[in-house]
């Protein structure tokens, strides 16, 4: 009997798929995230929520806030435990000021399009946004539409 081959778990902790509809997404950043111990053994669980995250920036940081990592059951009673705390993002000076820049004057939003691993380390992926009107929110499910029936239509001819 064939050894079964270990299954390679998926990089990915969380994605925002609600960003991608909302928004314009342009200059994509990686970014490190300052966690406590019991929210690293939450995300190995996958008890995290990105939805309505945003960055902030204050005194030359960058914080991320609305992220919701819910606590494991198993997490001491002596700790307080807080799961929408803002939380530091580790950037470069550089790229925190280009960030805040382009918030600042360009009236773009930051916000937080995916959570992964990277090696053992918890990684962030930010990017720069702007607003899209209802008419192209519309015009995305058209077009996400049409490529569905394409889809179909191609597989039936196969």
């Amino acid at each position: 009997m064939g050894k079964k081959k270990p299954k390679t778990p998926s990089n990915n902790i969380a994605q925002n798929k609600k960003a991608r509809f909302d928004f314009h997404l342009t200059d994509k950043y990686e970014a490190g995230l300052a966690l406590k111990g019991w929210e690293v053994k939450s995300l190995r669980e996958g008890k995290v929520q990105i939805v309505d995250t945003h960055v902030h920036f204050k005194n030359g940081e960058a914080w991320l806030l609305n992220a919701q990592i819910s606590p494991l059951p198993t997490v001491s009673t002596h700790f307080v435990i807080e799961p929408n705390r803002p939380r530091k993002l580790l950037l470069k000076r550089k790229e925190i000021a280009k960030l805040q820049q382009a918030v600042d004057q360009k009236d773009y939003t930051c916000v937080c399009t995916a959570l992964y691993w990277k090696g053992h380390l918890v990684k962030a992926e930010i990017a720069l946004a702007k607003g899209k009107k209802m008419h192209d929110k519309r015009e995305t499910e058209k077009q996400r539409d049409w490529n569905r029936e394409k889809q179909r239509l191609f597989q039936k001819q196969v």
